[in-house]
C-alpha cells in the first residue's frame, strides 16, 4: 500500500469548504486554513507543529493548496 499524508483536504465542495480526512477518518468541513488549523489541534498537534505546506502532513486533493472555493 502506497505511503499517504495523514490529513487530507480533499476536493472543494460546490458550496465551499473541503472535507478533511485525519487518518482516514472525517473530522469536518474546512472553509479556510484556520478551520484545518482548529481540526488539526483538537486532533492533538501542538500548533506549532502545524504546516499547511508540509506534504508530509496535509495532502491537498482535487485543487490548489488553501483554495477552499468550487472551481
Amino acid at each position: 500500500m502506497a505511503w499517504q499524508a495523514p490529513v487530507v483536504g480533499h476536493r472543494p465542495s460546490p458550496g465551499g469548504g473541503r472535507r478533511v480526512t485525519i487518518r482516514g477518518r472525517i473530522v469536518g468541513l474546512a472553509h479556510n486554513d484556520a478551520d484545518l488549523v482548529e481540526f488539526l489541534r483538537r486532533a492533538g498537534l501542538d500548533e506549532a507543529d502545524i504546516s499547511l505546506d508540509d506534504p508530509h502532513l496535509v495532502e491537498w486533493r482535487g485543487g490548489r493548496a488553501h483554495h477552499w472555493e468550487a472551481a
